[in-house]
């Protein structure tokens, strides 16, 4: 959920009367009181410990009071409380906010609690509340309500602001009747279940300054009539939903907005040119729209306050306006997945303050000009630029360099020819480097092991050459498993999206990956895996490796991805692999291997898919008996261990998602 911006926390401060220190001991009525409600709680999570009887109760926590000893505010948000709320509460008849919001009660608000004409700010877990004709503010947000919207809080409390009920379970039409809030400010109901159109009414809520209602299923398109309406408008949060139509000229007149984010819907058209007069604007978020035309139609230069413009996954097309390069205050940049075509201009160097850039899937051409002038970027952490750039050859040039912060680096799916370059060697910053699905050439460079913060390396489905280099074997963020802490913690300016249904906030929630898997690799796997503690997918498949699987996979115990199907493997499957308990997903078929599959441990939730293609394997999974000579006879299972195997599979799943990390590494190629 979006943080308030600026203007709202000062509103709902405003509206709260000041709470002093206390002077004097709490009443032994207001501590009655509270030790009454403490008395109803069927889990307490050590509230107890600090309201003891005996003490003076406004220095219990969560308690507040004022200069006369008057309880003030009850303030016990994520509390881990459990059970009913006693109507005791009511006793405290100064009670000004009260917070019990992230907790586990049971039940409502009592109705002695409800009929109080002095709490300002209610910040609590139930929706029975119009009874109160002083409320202003109200965030029921992060519980599980279910129903409809009320519709009579203006009626109940003409001075009511702010509502606040995201994330919930709240279905039907939004209530036309809060387009009588002539005082709301803040309305938020996103990630909810509410259908329906936004209701004309609602736009007579003429000093609204956050209107949000992201992720849930709203229909129709803007009324750019009824928009206007909305002058005072700072933030319009209507992404995730399934808006159609086109963005009204419009929104030219709502000179104050600073946040426009419409993605996730099924909007189309091009841009109106009269965005140009927002300037204002901070935030463009269109993401995954049907948003077509030329960029060109919009002046950036008349946005100087942009900072990010995520165009992600429509059908743009044309090249990037010039326009666009003069905002010099942009962070983040996106127009993957779109129809562009051109070079970068040198004038993008002007983006001092660029962060984050995603270009991939367009039509972009001439790469070497492409880091040439990028470099000047210097402070890009993530560069996302693959599948452009078609046929083309890899850069060699050495003076390529200035990407001194660059955290995230993608080249894939671009065809490139040429060796992996020396020039990447300079990224001493580099997370994760994405060269996947090119046509490069010769083996993997010593150099690979001077990356001291390198974890994911995916330079699979190229034509490299050679053995596995020991080298890689000595990277440091995978050779130790306590790295995390070393690892840069920011967030990403935007998410990083992998496939249509995996998002990343920040690099570590990648996990630790080596895929050298569809190259012309020869040779053994090297021993020195042993010294790859941390790493969480390892996928060697498809290349020309030989000799036996070698034990010391073994001890790789945060392994949760094992490929190493479509080799020259032979001997057979170390028993021992049964003790890689994370181990979600593996792949060993069309090799030359021999013997009984393990059956113990992870094994015994694999399918046959996993070791396909080796006549020589024997046991339950490939429904081929054993001999004699080979091993005894696999036991026929005890209904007690098959129900003990069905269970730890489903625990497995459940955790994990079995084989999701599999598709998610090893198959999915789209980064944006």
């Amino acid at each position: 959920m979006m943080a308030l911006p600026s203007f709202s926390l000062a509103t709902v401060l405003l509206l709260m009367i000041p709470l002093a220190s206390p002077a004097t001991s709490c009443t032994e009525k207001e501590k009655g009181s509270l030790l009454q409600f403490l008395a109803g709680l069927s889990e307490d999570n050590g509230l107890s410990a600090s309201w003891r009887n005996g003490t003076d109760c406004c220095k219990w926590e969560g308690i507040t009071c004022s200069a006369d000893g008057m309880v003030v505010e009850v303030s016990l948000a994520s509390r881990g409380l459990e059970g009913s709320i006693s109507p005791s509460l009511a006793g405290l008849t100064n009670l000004q906010r009260l917070n019990l919001s992230y907790n586990s009660f049971s039940g409502g608000l009592p109705s002695e609690l409800l009929a109080s004409n002095i709490i300002v700010v209610l910040d609590f877990t139930s929706i029975m509340w119009e009874n109160n004709s002083n409320l202003v503010v109200l965030n029921a947000s992060n519980n599980s309500f279910q129903g409809w919207i009320p519709s009579s809080f203006c009626i109940s409390s003409p001075s009511f602001s702010m509502l606040d009920l995201c994330y919930n379970q709240f279905s039907g039409r939004i209530p036309a009747g809060l387009g009588n809030c002539s005082a709301l400010k803040v309305l938020m109901a996103g990630h909810n279940q509410l259908t329906g159109i936004l209701p004309d009414e609602l736009f007579n809520a003429s000093s609204l300054e956050y209107l949000s209602f992201p992720n849930n299923d709203l229909l129709g398109i803007l009324d750019g009539a009824r928009m206007i309406n909305l002058r005072n408008l700072a933030i319009l949060d209507l992404g995730g939903n399934r808006l159609g139509g086109k963005i009204p000229d419009s929104i030219g007149k709502l000179k104050r907005i600073e946040e426009l984010h419409l993605g996730h819907n099924k909007m189309f058209v091009g841009l109106p040119s009269a965005l140009s007069n927002c300037t204002n604007l901070i935030i463009i978020d269109l993401r995954f729209n049907y948003f077509s035309g030329k960029l060109t139609k919009v002046n950036f230069s008349t946005l100087i306050n942009l900072k990010t413009l995520d165009l992600l996954y429509n059908n743009f097309t044309g090249t990037i306006p010039e326009s666009i390069y003069s905002c010099s205050n942009l962070n983040a940049l996106r127009l993957a997945e779109n129809n562009l075509h051109g070079q970068l201009s040198p004038r993008i160097s002007n983006l001092k303050s660029l962060f984050f850039l995603s270009a991939s899937f367009n039509d972009f051409t001439n790469i070497t000009n492409t880091l040439h002038v990028l470099k000047d970027c210097k402070d890009l952490t993530v560069l996302i630029i693959g599948s452009n750039f078609k046929g083309e050859a890899m850069p060699e040039d050495e003076t390529i360099d200035g990407f001194q912060n660059l955290q995230f680096l993608s080249l894939s799916d671009c065809s490139l020819s040429g060796k992996i370059p020396l020039w990447l060697s300079k990224l001493k910053n580099l997370e994760i480097l994405l060269l996947q699905n090119n046509q490069l050439t010769g083996p993997v460079p010593a150099w690979i092991k001077s990356f001291n913060s390198l974890f994911y390396l995916d330079i699979s489905e190229n034509n490299l050459t050679g053995e596995i280099p020991a080298d890689l074997m000595e990277m440091p963020m995978l050779t130790t498993e306590n790295t995390t802490a070393h690892l840069d913690q920011r967030v990403f300016v935007l998410l990083i999206y992998r496939g249509p249904s995996f998002e990343y906030r920040l690099t570590t929630a990648f996990p630790k990956c080596l895929n050298l898997g569809h190259n012309n690799f020869t040779g053994v796997i090297p021993k020195e895996i042993v010294q790859l503690k941390s790493l969480v997918v390892l996928n060697f498949s498809s290349n020309s490796l030989s000799g036996e699987i070698p034990p010391q996979l073994c001890s790789l115990t945060n392994l949760q991805v094992l490929d190493l199907s479509n080799n020259l493997l032979t001997g057979a499957i170390p028993s021992a692999l049964s003790n890689l308990h994370f181990l979600s997903a593996t792949n060993v078929s069309n090799n030359d291997l021999e013997g009984p599959i393990p059956t113990e441990g992870q094994f015994s939730t694999f399918t046959n898919a996993s070791f396909g293609g080796n006549p020589k394997l024997c046991g339950i999974i490939v429904d081929r008996r054993c001999g004699s000579a080979e091993a005894p006879l696999v036991p026929t299972l005890s209904t007690e261990q098959k129900d003990r195997r069905i269970a730890f599979a489903i625990a497995l799943g459940a955790f994990f998602g079995v084989g999701v990390l599999y598709d998610q590494i090893a198959l999915s190629r789209y980064f944006g």
